[in-house]
């Protein structure tokens, strides 16, 4: 009796030890190799054997928490399933050959910290249900081919610390909901087609480190709030359509120092203002 006992729990204990993901969670894997030719990786998957042992997965109490495949030779679009993984945190897909739109179950991933799908070859306008991973820390996607307009519902991304989404074909206004990012600190919009204008309330941003709104088709008046930002170190909001006066202190931060973009295409250098020379003094 003692020996039965015994072979019963080591087989539940060995059972137990290779516990697999959910047959939900391993499907969606299954179309993501598939959707993107596996069977072309750099590092392939042998999907006969235990998803744990799959390259570039980690698993933790039985979910998928992390995916990379950094520069693994990834061709065609996300499935849709790719929301199935909803205990995912890492999502890293860099230096690919990623097409199609950003499916929108994308927002089913709540606890997803950090979305790397920079370098690669995504098209169409990022999807408003984005908005609904509230949990990101790191959205990047830049150096791809997104097009429309920036999604307002990434604005309620309260613990979104860096957006980069640089050398794009991305158009039309900073959304107002983007001021209210407190806890940002790299936002990266440069070589994009940005209309309209940086409003004052950018100095909401006061965790900021790196501006950049380089090349873009950006006008009016270049706020002077940008100087109350306390923690920016680096800006360039060169080559737009910005005009006016800038304060000496902002012309030094921007690393072009305020070369504009007029509406003959010339480049000219914005005039810094001798009585103002603050955002502070702006204001009285």
């Amino acid at each position: 009796m003692k020996t039965i006992f015994t072979y019963v729990t080591l087989l539940f204990v060995s059972v137990s030890s290779f516990a697999e993901i959910s047959s939900t969670e391993k499907n969606a894997l299954v179309k993501i190799n598939k959707a993107t030719k596996g069977s072309q990786w750099i590092n392939k998957w042998d999907l006969k054997t235990p998803v744990s042992t799959w390259y570039g997965v980690e698993i933790q109490n039985d979910k998928v928490v992390s995916i990379k495949l950094v520069n693994n030779n990834l061709n065609g679009e996300l499935p849709k399933e790719i929301g199935d993984l909803t205990s995912l945190q890492v999502l890293n897909l860099f230096r690919n050959n990623i097409t199609g739109v950003l499916p929108e179950t994308i927002g089913n991933l709540k606890s997803l910290t950090i979305l790397n799908i920079a370098f690669n070859q995504v098209s169409g306008a990022l999807p408003e249900s984005l908005g609904n991973a509230s949990h990101l820390k790191s959205i990047e996607m830049h150096m791809n081919r997104l097009t429309g307009q920036l999604p307002v519902a990434i604005g309620n991304i309260t613990n979104l610390e860096t957006l980069s989404l640089f050398n794009n074909e991305i158009e039309g206004q900073i959304p107002m909901s983007y001021y209210q990012l407190k806890s940002l600190k790299v936002l990266l919009l440069n070589s994009n087609k940005l209309t309209g204008k940086l409003e004052k309330e950018v100095s909401s941003l006061s965790s900021l480190e790196t501006l950049s709104l380089f090349e873009n088709k950006m006008d009016g008046q270049v706020p002077f709030d940008l100087e109350k930002l306390g923690n920016l170190k680096e800006m360039n909001i060169s080559y737009n359509m910005f005009n006016g006066l800038v304060s000496k202190n902002l012309s030094k931060l921007d690393t072009l120092n305020m070369t504009m973009v007029n509406e003959q295409g010339v480049a000219t250098t914005l005039k810094v203002s001798i009585d103002k020379n603050s955002a502070f003094a702006a204001d009285e």
